[in-house]
C-alpha cells in the first residue's frame, strides 16, 4: 500500500435531480463529517429549487445538461481534481458519517470502496419488493461471472481514488452506471474494498426517480453488454456452441434419413444445418479474437493507471 496522502484534498460529489425536500440537510451532513472537503452538487436540469437551496448551503454548484446519472458522473470525474472523491445521492438515503472511514480506506491505497446497504438495513428500510429481488438477481449473476463476492453491486455511495476517477471511462447514461463500476473495477482487477453502511428509505415528500421496470432492464441490458465486451471468451463460446450443436442435431437427422434411403430428402434442412454449423464456428473464433483483445485492454488499461499515478505523484 502506499504512503497516505498528507491533507489530502477531498470531493464530494452529488448528482441530483430535483431534490430540494433533501440536499440541504445532505450538504449540511457531509460538510459536518468533512469539514475540509469541497462539496460539489450538479443539477441535472432540475424544475425544483435543489440548486438554489444547494449553493446556499455552501456547495459548488455545477449544471449538467445531458440527462441522466451517468452523464452527470461523466462530467464529474472529468471536471474535478482530487486525492479522493466521496460520490453519493441527493436524497438522504445514505448516511454521510460514513464517509470519513471510506476516505480512510482511499488513503490506505484502495482504489475503490463501496458503501454496502444490502447486508445492513436496505431489504428492512426499501419499501419496493422489485428493487429488492432486481438487486439479489444482479449480485447473484455479476459474482456468478466473475467469481467474487461483491454484496452490493448498485450502490450509489461509493470513495475513489484520483487514478480510479481519471482512468475510469463513464459509458452508461443512466442509474445503470454503478453495474458498469462494479464490473469494470472487477474486470480490471483494481484494489477494491466493501464497508457496510446504515442505508435509510427516502423521507416523506422525497420522490424516487427510480423506474422498476425501465431502469431494471436498462441495468440487465448493461450486464449483457458488458459481459459480451469484458468476458467475450465464454459469452461467444457458449453462443457459437448452442447454434453449432443446433446445426449439427439438423444435420444428424438428414444423414439418417440417408443412411435408411439412400437418397437426401431435405436439402434445404442439410444447408441450413451446414450453415448453423458454420456460425457457430465463427462465433467461437470471434470469442477467441475477442479474448486476446480484451487482454490487450486490460494492459492499456494498467499502463494508463500507473501513468496518472506517477504524474500525480510528481
Amino acid at each position: 500500500m502506499p504512503e497516505k496522502i498528507e491533507n489530502p484534498t477531498i470531493a464530494v460529489l452529488l448528482p441530483c435531480y430535483n431534490e430540494e425536500v433533501t440536499i440541504g440537510k445532505v450538504v449540511r451532513d457531509f460538510r459536518a463529517a468533512l469539514p475540509t472537503a469541497d462539496i460539489y452538487v450538479y443539477d441535472n436540469n432540475s424544475t425544483d429549487k435543489t440548486a438554489e437551496i444547494a449553493a446556499a448551503e455552501g456547495a459548488i454548484v455545477r449544471k449538467e445538461p445531458r440527462q441522466g446519472k451517468g452523464n452527470v458522473i461523466r462530467a464529474m470525474f472529468e471536471e474535478i481534481d482530487a486525492d479522493v472523491y466521496v460520490m453519493s445521492d441527493g436524497d438522504d438515503t445514505y448516511p454521510a458519517d460514513a464517509a470519513p472511514a471510506m476516505v480512510d480506506k482511499v488513503l490506505e491505497g484502495y482504489d475503490m470502496v463501496i458503501g454496502d446497504r444490502l447486508s445492513s438495513t436496505y431489504f428492512q428500510e426499501n419499501k419496493r419488493p422489485f428493487h429488492n429481488f432486481g438487486n439479489k438477481l444482479v449480485r447473484g449473476s455479476i459474482n456468478h461471472l466473475f467469481g467474487s463476492n461483491v454484496r452490493d453491486i448498485m450502490t450509489g455511495y461509493r470513495a475513489f481514488s484520483f487514478t480510479y476517477v481519471k482512468t475510469y471511462p463513464v459509458l452508461s447514461r443512466g442509474f445503470e452506471v454503478e453495474t458498469e463500476m462494479t464490473i469494470h473495477t472487477l474486470d480490471k482487477n483494481v484494489r477494491w474494498y466493501e464497508m457496510p453502511i446504515q442505508y435509510r428509505d427516502r423521507p416523506e415528500g422525497s420522490v424516487s426517480k427510480l423506474n422498476t421496470v425501465g431502469d431494471g432492464i436498462k441495468v440487465m441490458s448493461t450486464i449483457f453488454r458488458l459481459i459480451r465486451e469484458y468476458k467475450p471468451m465464454p459469452f461467444f463460446t457458449i453462443l457459437g456452441g448452442i447454434i453449432g450443436i443446433i446445426g449439427l442435431g439438423f444435420g444428424i437427422s438428414v444423414c439418417i434419413d440417408f443412411w435408411n434411403t439412400g437418397v437426401v430428402l431435405r436439402f434445404p434442412t442439410l444447408i441450413g444445418s451446414v450453415l448453423l454449423v458454420m456460425v457457430g464456428l465463427l462465433l467461437i473464433i470471434a470469442g477467441i479474437i475477442l479474448d486476446v483483445m480484451a487482454k490487450k485492454d486490460r494492459k492499456q488499461y494498467l499502463v494508463d493507471k500507473n501513468m496518472f499515478a506517477y504524474m500525480r505523484r510528481h
